[in-house]
């Protein structure tokens, strides 16, 4: 059963990908409006919504890369784009391992916990969604400060769970 507990648990990484993948955006997103000097609905429909997409896609994928490597490039692409286009390519690269994770790693879970654990496991994929989220709200937060490419820190700094997971 520990065994279990420890694939679980790595598994349920997956789900602080998730979180922190969908919310750090929220940091940066006034400061790429700027930059680029975005209209509301270029801004929204391109910058903001690929990631959107990329779930979408990624969530039919399932299973296919579901360890890190969409988070890594995701984060390290958007943190050294030049413009919105790269910026929203990555995003979307990003999409996609949410998408995948969405669906792979709960399963996953499910599929190696004994029946009378099944839930408290796959609680573990719920609660990393949620940890996720405030983490990316933190690091937003301490790197807001960090000079006028802050943005670029914000983004990036989700490559350091993605190589861990």
């Amino acid at each position: 059963m520990k065994k279990i507990v420890v694939w679980a648990l790595i598994a349920s990484l997956a789900g602080f990908l998730f979180g922190f993948d969908t919310v750090v955006i929220s940091g940066a997103d006034k400061k790429l409006q700027q930059l680029w000097n975005s209209s509301d609905a270029f801004h929204g429909t391109v910058v903001m919504a690929m990631a959107l997409c990329g779930t979408v896609l990624g969530s039919r994928l399932g299973g296919i890369l579901t360890n890190g490597i969409f988070f890594l490039f995701s984060a390290l692409g958007s943190a050294f784009a030049n413009d919105p286009y790269v910026f929203a390519a990555f995003r979307f690269i990003g999409g996609l391992g949410v998408g995948a994770s969405t669906i792979a790693a709960p399963a996953y879970i499910s599929e190696i916990a004994p029946a009378k654990d099944r839930g408290r496991l796959v609680a573990f994929y719920q609660f990393n969604i949620v940890l996720g989220i405030l983490m990316a709200f933190l690091s937003n937060y301490l790197l807001n400060d960090v000079g006028e490419n802050s943005w670029r820190w914000m983004m990036g700094v989700q490559a350091i769970p993605s190589v861990i997971y």
